[in-house]
């Protein structure tokens, strides 16, 4: 017992002793001033002012005064130059941007667990003064924490795979073409976005643009994300935005298209209850993804790995507390941090260029083909399937899970009541979840 006390006071003693060295190097180090020294410095550089002086040089450090006279040359936190605009009008167009993006989800429930943090973190950013988007500052550290180096979106695959149930895809196996049929309109706004930028004089984007746009055809916000961090960090925000709001827009854009292709008696197609798949095969099927992502497309591993190892582990039944926590407070706090990571990037010199409109228009086009094209595709399907399909749950393909395939179910029962088909379109909506990460790689490997 002895032996133990004189142990622990000689390490305390050491530690003590290193700890009084250390202070006294950095004391050595450091020159501190005495306190009639630093009187005289202030008294040397301050100026007396009077009390009109004072409210004047207080009313210069206000954020109102930053919009009303904008400064010639001034550079924001990143050493960008600030156009006038840009300070003065640019800060005004963008706040009633972000009141509308307020109203949009808290109003209108549209995507609001993305929409407005996002919304939120392009309010912060466009704060005069503040340079909250600056390297070293909140949002900045941010951005640099999981957008720039593009790990947030991957949590939130993770999440999303803990809660995705591959039961109906499994159970009919052959609704995975419309998912693949529905990335058309990523691949189809690229190359529309290429022409339209080499042979007019509308746009003027680089093929890298064209690739991080074309990806809101999938109406995956993640993948989205990931993918304009990695070839497009410039157009981010414009991009995030115009992903999330189709996809809270599926219940508006898609009913008039599934109409439009569709005629009555095909949209009031009963479809067969499907087999009720083992937990074996859920267990085995994210294994039997990855492993092929690894041997045909190891592009796709980061955003397909994350995806995967989270269904397996919610099927595997063995770690129920890892896969509450990336379902629920994982997904969660990464969904704060992405948004307002996603909203720096709302700044008024980055959004408020002819780019953003061009971004809007073919976004919405991408995503519009990528839902005819699931439809047409169910479509052909039913003239060789012996089983019918309703086309309605082709334009599930888009990967705005579960809401694209909610709408599906909604449109059918509409038709003809009673017709529930939520379960069967929920296989070419988790196909379609697949499909964009697919595309994605691809994507990324034509720059390699």
């Amino acid at each position: 017992m002895k032996l133990k006390h004189f142990l622990l006071s000689v390490l305390f003693s050491f530690a003590f002793f290193t700890n009084v060295a250390t202070a006294n190097e950095h004391a050595g180090a450091t020159e501190f001033k005495t306190q009639a020294e630093l009187i005289a410095e202030e008294k040397a550089t301050y100026k007396e002012k009077s009390i009109t002086g004072l409210i004047v040089s207080f009313f210069h450090t206000t954020g109102l005064d930053a919009i009303i006279n904008p400064v010639e040359g001034l550079k924001n936190g990143n050493g960008v130059e600030v156009s006038t605009f840009a300070q003065s009008w640019g800060r005004v167009i963008m706040f009633l941007i972000i009141f509308v993006l307020f109203y949009l989800a808290i109003g209108k429930g549209f995507e609001p667990l993305l929409l407005l943090p996002i919304a939120f973190g392009g309010l912060l950013a466009n704060i005069p003064i503040a340079e909250m988007a600056a390297p070293g500052h909140m949002l900045g550290i941010i951005y640099d924490m999981g957008i720039r180096n593009e790990f947030f979106p991957l949590l939130i695959f993770m999440g999303v795979g803990a809660m995705t149930d591959f039961g109906p895809l499994l159970a009919n196996p052959k609704t995975a073409l419309l998912g693949g049929a529905a990335q058309f309109g990523i691949f189809g706004s690229l190359v529309g976005a290429a022409a339209l930028s080499q042979y007019t004089d509308m746009v003027d984007f680089t093929l890298r643009q064209c690739s991080a746009i074309s990806i809101i055809g999938g109406a995956d916000g993640p993948t989205s994300i990931f993918i304009a961090s990695a070839l497009a960090p410039e157009m981010l925000g414009a991009i995030a935005v115009a992903a999330y709001s189709y996809m809270a827009l599926v219940p508006v854009i898609q009913p008039p298209i599934m109409r439009a292709l569709t005629t009555k008696e095909e949209r009031q197609i009963v479809m067969k209850t499907t087999r009720k798949v083992n937990r074996l095969e859920k267990l085995i099927f994210p294994v039997v993804v990855i492993m092929m992502i690894a041997l045909v497309l190891p592009d796709a591993a980061p955003l397909m790995g994350s995806f995967a190892f989270g269904n397996f582990a919610k099927e595997s039944g063995v770690v129920d507390r890892l896969s509450n926590e990336m379902q629920n407070s994982l997904i969660n706090i990464v969904t704060i941090f992405l948004g307002f990571g996603v909203g720096m990037t709302l700044q008024a010199d980055k959004f408020l260029v002819a780019e953003t409109l061009g971004i809007m228009v073919i976004g919405l086009l991408a995503f519009a083909a990528g839902t005819a094209a699931g439809v047409l595709m169910a479509k052909l399907m039913n003239k060789f399937s012996k089983e019918p399909i309703n086309p309605l749950i082709g334009a599930a393909g888009v990967s705005a899970v579960p809401m694209a395939a909610r709408v599906a179910s909604k449109v059918g029962s509409e038709e003809k009541p009673g017709n529930i088909l939520l379960m069967h379109a929920m296989g070419p909506n988790v196909a379609g979840v697949i499909g964009s990460a697919v595309a994605a790689g691809v994507l990324l490997s034509i720059f390699k």
